[in-house]
């Protein structure tokens, strides 16, 4: 007979391990598993690029907003680690991201007799126990089933892929999310190898932190090849870091957020934007600009950054990509060849518009069971509850899934990572008696 849990959490990214840290360090008495795709904790491991740091205060980890007392804070893995004193002369402003992700599965290491590695929920449904109470029924890709009487969804965010884009299926076009996966993979079929089996050219396409970390990289990596990063926008854009700004990411303004309506959430939507999208930090942007500007010095040119640019066609063929390129300010065309193209185009959030999702993908056989709003936005209470329309559907909370209806601080970053963990814990407590 199926286990029926009190709650499962699916996936075990930093929003989850933050919640089962809360769970546990609130004293919340609750039969808690947690099943997560991966074969092992991990984060962001596709982007572990050397140099590479976090862009948010290291104190933002996983718990000390919460508790700045607990364990399995940063600063207490640097010093379970040797590594504190170090750590504090490094002359750099945040983490680099390889140490951070080691933190996370540090702390994920601790909680491994909660989770279900290598497990790939295949479908979510709503059903009875052996006692005839509302269940969730997670069915598994083996068949396995697991039941819970609260849900908790905590799979991050699905990838954007725009047009032309999202028609092709070859290896030589990936999202960011797979980039070194992506870069071996293209490795062993010989289009992306080091020294003469080198790409001749490759293409970034987006103007965000990672795509500028993202055309550093493959400078770096492959030294002779020309390296093509197309944006939307006039030009790359410095991320919006004045302290004001900043408040976006105080549980006082997530709260005034979700008060807001929903013209007046687009207004401030459009303001923050460039807190932490379409835009990049002062430090990348000064190196890649430098390395420019060296090169043609040297008159070496091999990287270029190319602005008001717009994809609008794409074939693969045999020797690379073809993309037909428009000027968007003057409506030339252009035509690019690349070996491989990345797409550093971002993660879509929940809502009604065509680069939105109307649920998270494992809500889609439920989705007609919850309350959308008159503008066609899920409906998800202050403590990330999603509404249900009936009293037989068990509870079901997002875990980092919210931006669309709790503001940038509910972006996929360590922000307000254990302040939200903390209100999904006591959430869960009320309503699992």
């Amino acid at each position: 007979m199926t286990r029926c849990h009190d709650v499962l959490g699916i996936g075990f990214g930093p929003a989850n391990l933050a919640l089962a840290i809360a769970l546990e360090e609130e004293g919340h008495d609750l039969d808690v598993r947690f099943l997560e795709a991966r074969p092992a904790p991990s984060w962001q491991s596709a982007m572990m690029l050397d140099g590479s740091d976090i862009q948010n205060h290291p104190v933002r980890d996983l718990v000390s907003l919460r508790n700045p007392r607990s364990r399995y804070s940063f600063i207490n893995y640097l010093f379970e680690n040797g590594r504190l004193l170090e750590h504090l002369n490094v002359p750099m402003e945040f983490p680099l991201r390889k140490e951070y992700a080691q933190y996370v599965s540090w702390a994920a290491g601790h909680f491994g007799h909660l989770v279900d590695y290598g497990v790939h929920v295949r479908d979510v449904a709503v059903g009875r126990d052996a006692e005839d109470r509302p269940v969730y029924t997670v069915t598994t890709a083996t068949g396995d089933t697991h039941q819970a009487r609260a849900l908790v969804i905590g799979t991050g965010r699905a990838p954007f892929i725009p047009e032309p884009f999202d028609a092709v299926d070859s290896p030589r076009v990936f999202h960011l999310t797979r980039y070194l996966p992506a870069l071996q993979q293209l490795e062993e079929l010989g289009v992306a190898g080091q020294g003469d089996g080198a790409p001749r050219a490759v293409t970034v396409i987006g103007g965000s932190q990672s795509a500028v970390e993202l055309t550093l990289d493959l400078a770096r990596r492959y030294p002779r090849t020309r390296v093509d990063t197309l944006v939307r926008s006039l030009t790359l854009r410095q991320k919006d870091t004045s302290p004001f700004s900043e408040e976006g990411y105080f549980p006082e303004f997530t709260d005034y957020y979700y008060r807001a309506s929903r013209e007046r959430k687009n207004a401030v939507d459009s303001f923050m934007r460039l807190t932490n999208y379409s835009s990049a930090d002062g430090d990348v942007l000064r190196e890649l600009y430098r390395l420019i500007y060296e090169q043609r010095l040297d008159n070496d040119q091999k990287v270029f950054v190319s602005g008001s640019r717009q994809v609008r066609g794409l074939e693969v063929r045999e020797d690379g990509v073809h993309l037909d390129v428009e000027e968007l300010n003057t409506g030339e065309s252009e035509r690019q060849r690349a070996d491989f193209v990345v797409l550093a185009t971002g993660f879509r959030d929940l809502g009604p518009a065509a680069h939105q999702e109307r649920v998270p993908a494992l809500m889609r056989g439920i989705a007609d069971d919850f309350a959308f709003d008159s503008h066609g936005y899920l409906a998800v209470g202050p403590d990330y509850e999603v509404q249900p329309l009936g009293a037989g559907t068990p509870t079901l909370f997002l875990n980092g899934l919210c931006e669309s209806s709790h503001g940038i601080g509910d972006a996929g970053s360590f922000s307000l990572l254990s302040l939200r963990a903390k209100v999904i814990a006591e959430g869960l407590r009320k309503r699992l008696p």
